[in-house]
């Protein structure tokens, strides 16, 4: 049974992950307004899935990734603006 962590990781404007793993899943749209805390996407990784959540209040701007893809630790996933 897989656990989970929500984990918030930024850099700049961007979101990014603070693993390595691949996205199971997308909950935001681009265009879509965001508040702090708000889960965007999981990260799945050893069988662990970590939820990365919106750092501030904002709009996301671009979705930088796709699910199922891999991603590597400090890889940005999405855009955010507004902050």
């Amino acid at each position: 049974v897989p656990s989970s962590a929500s984990v918030q990781a930024t850099s700049a404007n961007a979101v990014t992950a603070p693993l390595s793993g691949s996205v199971s899943r997308i909950l935001v749209e681009e265009g879509q307004a965001i508040k702090a805390g708000e889960v965007l996407c999981v990260l799945e990784a050893m069988k662990m899935e970590t939820e990365i959540t919106a750092p501030a209040d904002g709009t996301v701007a671009r979705i930088l990734v796709a699910k199922g893809e891999s991603v590597a630790g400090g890889e940005a996933l999405i855009e955010q603006i507004g902050r």
